[in-house]
Order: C-alpha cells, then sequence, then structure tokens
C-alpha cells in the first residue's frame, strides 16, 4: 500500500516543515495551497522529491467544494493509496474586533462565517470525503492545528479564536464518530510560532516578546517541533492516543505567557 499525507495549508510554516519530515520518513506528500507562488512550490517540491517520494500539489480553496471533489478524484486515481496522515493546517481568517466604533472596522457576519468555514468547518467536509470515498484506513491519522487562542482572547483574534474552539471540538468529534473504524483524530496545540500567520496578528510583536520571556525553555515553538511530534504519533500505528489536544510548546500554555 502506498502511505501518503494530506497536508491542507502544506506550503508554508508548519504545513511545509511536516512535509518535510514525512518526506523524510518515506510518505508521499499531497499538499493543498493557495497563494504561494510558483517559484517557491517549485523548491519546496523539489526538496521533497530529493527524498524519493512522490509529491503534488495542488492551487486550490480547501472550502471549495467543487475543488475538493477534484482533488478526491485525483487522489483516487493513485494506485493503492492510502491517507496514513491527514493534516489540517489552514491558517487564513479575519483578523479585527468585534467591537469598535467604526463599524467598517469590526467583524461582520461574514468575515466570521468564512472565518469558521475555513478554520474550522473544512476539517469535518475533507474529513468526510475521504472517509467515503475509501481514502482512510485502520491507524490513519488526523492532525488539526489549533492554538491557546481557543481559550486565551487576543486583540483582534476573536473570529479566529471562535473557529480554533470550534476546530477542537469538531476533533474532538471526529475522535469519537472513527474510533470504531481504528482511526485517530487529535488537535495539536502549538506554542506562539514565528510564521508569516503569526505576523499577521495585531501586535503579533508584543505575543513573540512574551513567549521569548514567559517560555520555561525561552524561545519560540518551531514548525519543526510541531512536524517532529507529527512523525513521531503519526507513524505509531496507535489509535489509542485520540480525541486530545496536545500541547506542544515547551511549557508555554501552564504559565501563561
Amino acid at each position: 500500500m502506498s502511505e501518503w499525507a494530506l497536508i491542507l495549508g502544506g506550503s508554508s510554516g508548519i504545513g511545509a516543515a511536516c512535509a518535510k519530515e514525512l518526506a523524510k520518513k518515506g510518505i508521499n506528500i499531497y499538499g493543498i495551497y493557495l497563494r504561494k507562488k510558483s517559484n517557491i512550490i517549485d523548491e519546496l517540491t523539489s526538496e521533497l522529491k530529493s527524498y524519493g517520494v512522490d509529491v503534488i500539489y495542488k492551487k486550490m480553496s480547501a472550502t471549495n467544494a467543487e475543488k475538493r471533489s477534484e482533488a478526491i478524484s485525483e487522489l483516487k486515481n493513485i494506485d493503492d493509496l492510502n491517507i496514513k496522515i491527514f493534516i489540517h493546517s489552514l491558517a487564513f481568517g479575519t483578523l479585527k474586533p468585534m467591537i469598535a466604533d467604526d463599524p467598517n472596522n469590526m467583524l461582520n457576519q461574514k468575515n466570521i462565517e468564512m472565518t469558521m468555514d475555513v478554520m474550522a468547518n473544512s476539517l469535518v467536509y475533507w474529513s468526510q470525503d475521504l472517509f467515503l470515498n475509501n481514502l482512510l484506513s485502520t491507524h490513519s491519522q488526523i492532525f488539526s492545528m489549533t492554538s491557546a487562542g481557543s481559550h486565551i482572547q487576543w486583540k483582534s483574534y476573536g473570529a479566529v479564536s471562535m473557529a480554533k474552539a470550534a476546530l477542537e471540538s469538531a476533533t474532538r468529534q471526529l475522535a469519537v464518530e472513527f474510533a470504531p473504524y481504528k482511526i485517530a483524530a487529535n488537535s495539536i496545540q502549538a506554542g506562539v510560532t514565528d510564521t508569516e500567520a503569526l505576523r499577521k496578528i495585531p501586535g503579533s510583536e508584543s505575543m513573540i516578546d512574551n513567549a521569548n520571556s514567559g517560555n520555561p525553555n525561552q524561545r519560540l515553538t518551531l514548525p519543526e517541533d510541531v512536524a517532529k511530534a507529527v512523525v513521531n504519533i503519526g507513524l505509531s500505528n496507535e489509535n489509542w492516543m485520540t480525541g486530545n489536544t496536545i500541547r506542544l510548546d515547551g511549557g508555554e500554555d501552564i504559565l501563561g505567557s
């Protein structure tokens, strides 16, 4: 059986780091991305292929049902494919306050619905389609990337915070419903990680300073920290660890950094 990892948001940050670590272990990569330039994707693809694996990157919106159906069909056409690991690492949401003096500067219904759809609902839709098309099997692993923002409030992070809380809840529900099939689902709560997505958050400089000074390890979380954990758990063939939100932050959250 040909083992693959499907990574939503696989072109940068945590998603790209996971792709690299998994490729080193012989896992073929199918990555979904939206905004990266073609030369960056070409460089990443070349690096991944250097580890002797097959690599496919598809430019599309992960929330587009028609495009999702096309991607599922492409995966089904790969001989003897098994999605060993499915990673939901989408970092795209509206960063506005819920309350502002100017209504044009605060969250509206469209902002919230878009953020929820990208960062939470899409996990469910992709998981359903993978299951219905027999692309998951015993000991497949599902990982959703969350953050402390699911339970700690940051300025202008309201819509994303809502989505992260929903993402964790959806992951727990998937863990329950996939349990009879011996498929595990866990959220990974990375610490403050210096990525492009972090830099877009208003006040990110303060978040970085606080994490650097308050983390017991005196540094930020690295995408590679997350990737190594995904490899260790995802390739373990164990499904007893499921339904968890796994803190991967060097102790940052317990100290309230």
